[in-house]
């Protein structure tokens, strides 16, 4: 119903590296063609950063001002241009301007430290730097060793600059000044839908992260796969479907992550919506925003969702603007889903994807989600999930737990430099993701566990979302993961660590009855132990699992 011909949503086949492949025929061709567009919201704000409230004219004049700049520096077609930066208005001007004259965007993660930075400028060979004074000074003393590294552009710099860093705000000022920038065009540029647009950097929790190459067209698929996830959720309850208006998001996510890049700021820019930044996440702060700038959406990461439904003083704030709170990253509690609902009033929403797809590939949100909250929904029409077998090849039946295998115009190229790698992850259009997964009768996801994540305990599969959904079932559960710990005959055995809400307690031995009487015995964790802080997660929202086993040290010495 919403994709026949002559329809928003209509679709087309084109050969994507020599493989037919369903894409979004109205989705903008380029970054560059969509930014163009993205100016006729004019007066509209499209950031707010603390006291600066930036309009997408504004935003654009400070695009077109730092792409001739790039130019001016030597920066064309293919060089890679890095940005390292907190979410800052800086951030998608730098993001618009290189990949609008064809250059390749590589946003790398704020969190890392500075060999970690310098490990990304040189993997991807990045001739320009654009970067804030924080990591300017995490990073100053290895510019030296980069010899691709040829200019760097300091954002906010608080001391004066030498060497081959500049002031940002020499090319463009700071954001008060952008409205009154010159009126200037886009340098020129032959830019065309699957041409090289950004390296994101996975989140590399086993062995050194690798660049997945991604396309002006991997980025545009979602404007499309997220207006069409929203359409048919009016659909199937039986609502109009209105035109596309205007929302204000509470941005907490990093712009480095591409959820908040692809899935969230691509349809922000193409919609004419305002994206809010904070310096640091706090969830009274984020309330006297949401409260003041009538937020309309949030969230990111579950933990973000449980710390405004369970902060003590969220009575004294109205929230009533929020219409839903989505997240990606990490599976969620079906006990959140319905806590949204009939505590906010607003609808839940929730998707998979990864690093490698650019985001979008599944989305599930309002009565669908609450109906299946354990699900991830089913896949957006361009795209195709199979389940299969370890072989790689077989497809296993419905309801069967396999690997999860993705494929659609969202996938990226494959991994910068990094052929083996590519070549083992990306087969014939098809990605290998490493989730463990089932799709239901009706084509909905399930996502049960990443394969390295199972617990193989005396050769009983334990799949850790299902037992964490358990714990997260329980009233004084807030946050929790299930890791395995060595264990001399059975490999491994089951753990979980646990954080409580504020003012609720429960002992080991009542959360493992719990799930004792929910389960079968062998999923019980052999042991709980309790933090006082929500478990500590990457900036793509998933638990550091392999930094919580020093909890248990004591039992895997004890065996």
């Amino acid at each position: 119903m919403l994709t026949p011909p002559g329809s928003k949503f209509e679709m087309d086949t084109v050969d994507i590296g020599g493989i037919p492949t369903r894409v979004w025929k109205n989705a903008p061709a380029s970054l560059r063609a969509l930014i163009t567009a993205a100016r006729a919201h004019g007066s509209r704000t499209f950031t707010i950063h603390e006291d600066e409230r930036v309009t997408y004219e504004a935003t654009w004049r400070a695009i077109t001002a730092l792409a001739a700049r790039l130019v001016e520096l030597g920066v064309g077609k293919g060089d890679r241009v890095a940005l390292a930066m907190r979410n800052l208005p800086e951030w998608p001007v730098a993001f618009f301007a290189a990949t609008s004259i064809g250059a390749i965007m590589v946003p790398l993660n704020a969190w890392w430290t500075g060999g970690e930075l310098e490990y990304g400028l040189a993997d991807s060979g990045a001739k320009l730097l654009i970067v804030d004074d924080e990591r300017h000074h995490r990073i100053a003393g290895y510019y030296d060793a980069l010899p691709a590294l040829d200019h760097v552009l300091v954002a906010r710099a608080a001391e004066p600059l030498a060497g081959k860093a500049a002031r940002l705000e020499d090319a463009i000022g700071t954001p008060h000044d952008w409205a009154t920038l010159a009126d200037i065009a886009l340098p020129s540029a032959d830019i065309a839908p699957d041409d090289d647009a950004t390296i994101f950097y996975t989140s590399g929790t086993t062995g050194a992260p690798k660049g997945a190459l991604g396309t002006h067209r991997n980025l545009m698929t979602n404007i499309l796969s997220g207006g069409y996830a929203a359409a048919r959720s009016l659909l199937r309850r039986g609502d109009p479907i209105p035109e596309p208006t205007p929302r204000t998001s509470l941005t907490v996510i990093p712009l480095f992550h591409v959820t908040a890049c692809s899935a969230g700021m691509m349809g922000a820019v193409a919609s004419g919506s305002t994206l809010i930044f904070m310096r640091k996440w706090d969830p009274v702060r984020a309330m006297e925003i949401i409260e003041r700038e009538k937020v309309h959406v949030t969230g990111g990461v579950p933990t973000i969702a449980w710390q405004l439904l369970e902060h003590p003083d969220r009575d004294k704030y109205d929230l009533s603007s929020i219409e839903a709170i989505a997240y990606g990253g990490a599976p969620a509690a079906p006990e959140l889903v319905k806590r949204i609902y009939t505590e906010f009033g607003a609808l839940p929403g929730n998707g998979w994807g990864m690093t490698e797809t650019m985001a979008t590939v599944t989305s599930h949100s309002s009565e669908d989600y609450l109906n299946r909250p354990t699900s991830a929904g089913p896949p957006v029409p361009v795209a195709d999930l199979e389940i299969r077998a370890e072989d790689g090849v077989k497809v296993l039946a419905t309801g069967e737990v396999g690997e999860l295998w993705a494929r659609g115009p969202m996938i990226v190229k494959g991994y910068w430099h990094k052929p083996e790698a590519t070549a083992e992850t990306f087969v014939d259009g098809w990605v290998r993701t490493g989730d463990l997964a089932r799709l239901d009768d009706e084509g909905f996801c399930y996502i049960v566990d990443r394969a390295k994540d199972m617990v193989i305990r005396g050769g009983e599969n334990i799949y850790s979302t299902e037992v964490e959904n358990v714990l997260y079932a329980h009233p004084a559960v807030t946050d929790c993961a299930l890791i395995g710990i060595p264990h001399r005959t059975l490999g491994e055995e089951p753990a979980a660590v646990v954080h409580l809400a504020p003012g609720e307690s429960a002992t080991e031995a009542e959360l493992q009855a719990w799930v004792r009487e929910r389960l079968a015995v062998f999923k019980t964790p052999v042991a709980v132990r309790f933090v006082d802080e929500t478990l500590p997660r990457n900036a793509n929202g998933k638990i550091l699992k392999k930094d919580l086993k020093a909890l248990f040290a004591d039992r895997v010495a004890a065996t």
